[in-house]
């Protein structure tokens, strides 16, 4: 057994020190050797920016979100998206605020080419043909109920027939010219189906990132009040997953690798980084995180309050849904971080 001799720092001498054969903090020593074994890095690449669009000209700020808005799809979104090029942020993902006059029960505005957010996309094509443009398919912005799907007479939401509304939004959005389609909605089979629709229309280059493991999570209400998209009664726990599973994230992810999902997402982010984590594991495919529009908030508002550093934990945050194995993180973040990579204080 090795005796170890505990001394007062100012009375340390030569022969005292621990005869330790590994000092993990040599690698530690010196800035430049703390980048050299780094495993895990974060770049603007990383990034898909969330927006939020609405038919108005004017910009509309988001009271729970400082620093985002409802931007006007005519002007405010090529800004937008202009400004994130410019630091290296070139994927985007589109949120629409849809008039209350078009919703209705079955949500038949989220497959009118004309709509805002083909409108948007074709936009958005013509200004920067390679932008990676991700899109929402869900009927809750398009739903005069609320729900990302269609609601029985009896608050039963109903999967089959809203999965055959999901294929024609994603072939719409498909043919407006959008890179990667998304479902987000947790109906069973929705995948399978979206990827047969696409291809049955000549979309086979068009890509499905699959909200794998959607969890019904409080922390989403921000973008709730951004979308005005509320459910109108009840909670969505019949189709989005329980917090307290985890397992059962297996069972989706098996789902949609057969049904030939090519991304698979975790939402929210951190307070799930152990199931990014497991689909890392048990999936070739590449990950997603939505760092959703709750932590944005709680990390601003921390901010604002100076209990914390916004900037650090907003660039620590981004790094451990990294580190636990996303790809790719879907944030609102993305301009403002990706602005600090690249050393900018704008």
């Amino acid at each position: 057994m090795v005796l170890i001799e505990f001394v007062r720092a100012d009375s340390l001498v030569g022969d005292l020190y621990q005869p330790l054969s590994r000092r993990p903090r040599r690698n530690r020593r010196t800035p430049a050797m703390r980048a050299s074994f780094q495993e895990t890095n974060l770049s603007p690449g990383n990034f898909v920016y969330p927006l939020f669009i609405h038919e108005g000209e004017e910009d509309t700020p988001i009271g729970a979100m400082p620093g985002c808005y409802r931007l006007g799809w005519r002007h405010g979104l090529i800004e937008e998206v202009g400004k994130a090029r410019d630091v290296g942020v070139n994927s985007v993902v589109l949120f629409p605020k849809v008039p209350d006059a078009l919703k209705t029960p079955t949500g038949d505005e989220a497959y009118n080419d004309n709509g805002l957010v083909p409108r948007a996309i074709r936009l958005l094509k013509d200004k920067y043909p390679d932008l990676v443009i991700y899109t929402d398919v869900a009927l809750d912005p398009y739903s005069s109920d609320g729900h990302d799907g269609i609601v029985r007479e009896d608050g039963v939401i109903l999967n089959d027939e809203t999965v055959h509304q999901l294929c024609k939004q994603a072939v719409s959005q498909a043919r407006a010219g959008a890179d990667v389609v998304s479902p987000s909605d947790m109906m069973d089979g929705r995948v399978g189906a979206i990827r047969a629709a696409l291809d049955a229309e000549g979309f086979q280059h068009v890509s499905i990132m699959s909200y794998t493991a959607k969890y019904a999570s409080s922390f989403y209400g921000p973008f709730r009040e951004a979308l005005d998209s509320n459910p109108r009664f009840g909670d969505k726990k019949t189709y989005q997953m329980n917090p307290a599973n985890y397992r059962e994230a297996l069972v989706e992810l098996r789902a949609d690798e057969a049904e030939g999902a090519d991304i698979l997402l975790v939402k929210p982010g951190l307070p799930y980084l152990d199931v990014i984590r497991l689909l890392r594991d048990n999936s070739p495919l590449p990950i997603a995180a939505y760092q959703v529009s709750g932590e944005y908030s709680m990390i601003k508002a921390g901010g604002v309050l100076k209990m914390i550093d916004e900037e650090r934990v907003m660039m620590e945050s981004l790094m451990c849904l990294r580190r636990a194995g996303a790809d790719i993180i879907l944030t609102y973040f993305a301009l403002q971080a990706a602005r600090c990579l690249c050393g900018e204080k704008r």
